[in-house]
């Protein structure tokens, strides 16, 4: 048996797999978002553990005894900045916040490796922004920043101790040199950060720890290892099988997504598609995203 954990925007979900690749059983525990101010989208990390717990602890208990390992999804691009003690400096600011268009501007005139070297345009849900925005706007804040996670790798933290992440899930932060898969010390410099800010890096299916003693304990299991897992829709396509060279999907949930994999690296910034690693080695994705898709008619029902 293995657990699959997905941090998403609206909720968790906690989903137990046989050997088979067959669902087993699936729960979730809900998320608030708070939106204090126009175009703001925040959560409190904390928020994410609390009901990481509330998903798994939903799952049958006899079933946990027989978990061999965990793996992780989520949704990308969440700044969430921790301080020296590794705990939150402030709420993380979403994939779906759009406060930082002006930085988006200035770093794209200011960094033209944005394009050339990480194969993309800046735009305000990806992760360089929001700390290029906290930089300008909350001085005192960014002074204390010591690590920068995404959110399901804050998640990750909580489980082992770890501070890692994956190869897809970081593409989405402008961060990388995606067709080495690794770090851009140019990219993270030109927010004000070096790679000592930054987890350290894994391909999707490695093990980056195990459970932590607590964890195990509060959740019925042993410490099993847990991968590295991947951005929510780079995991998506790795279970529906879009792993090769021109296969693709049409995802909608509370964003719309076209996601086509590749066997090399391909950028087209020109058409404003993402180009990111793919949550397995040696693969790459083009994907294009409409942050508002199924969750109007969240909305509409709710009328």
């Amino acid at each position: 048996m293995f657990l699959g954990i997905d941090i998403g925007t609206s909720s968790v979900k906690a989903a137990l797999i046989d050997e088979a690749g067959r669902q087993v059983e699936v729960s979730q525990a809900e998320l608030p978002i708070s939106r204090p101010k126009p175009l703001w989208s925040e959560q409190n990390p904390s928020d994410w553990w609390t009901a990481t717990n509330m998903a798994v602890a939903k799952l049958d208990v006899n079933r946990r005894h027989r978990v061999k390992a965990v793996g992780l999804s989520g949704q990308m691009h969440g700044a969430t900045l921790l301080d020296e003690s590794l705990a939150p400096i402030r709420p993380a600011i979403l994939w779906n916040d759009g406060r930082s268009f002006e930085e988006c501007r200035d770093l794209q005139k200011s960094t033209p490796a944005f394009v050339s070297k990480g194969g993309n345009l800046v735009m305000p849900g990806f992760t360089a922004p929001k700390l290029e925005w906290v930089r300008r706007h909350e001085p005192g804040a960014f002074e204390k920043v010591h690590k920068v996670l995404l959110p399901k790798d804050y998640v990750r933290l909580r489980m082992t101790g770890d501070l890692a992440s994956d190869m897809s899930d970081s593409s989405g932060t402008l961060w990388m040199d995606v067709e080495a898969r690794t770090w851009s010390e140019e990219l993270l410099a030109a927010c004000g950060l070096t790679i000592d800010h930054m987890p350290k890096l894994y391909e999707g299916h490695e093990v980056t720890g195990v459970l932590r003693q607590e964890a195990a304990e509060a959740w019925g299991m042993d410490r099993v290892p847990v991968v590295a897992g991947g951005g929510d829709n780079a995991a998506g396509a790795a279970g529906v099988g879009v792993i090769d060279e021109g296969e693709a999907l049409l995802s909608l949930g509370t964003s719309g997504v076209i996601f086509v994999a590749g066997n090399t690296f391909r950028s087209n910034p020109d058409s404003a598609a993402h180009a990111f690693c793919h949550a397995l080695p040696d693969r790459w994705h083009l994907m294009s995203v409409m942050l508002s898709a199924a969750s109007c008619l969240d909305w509409a029902v709710k009328l």
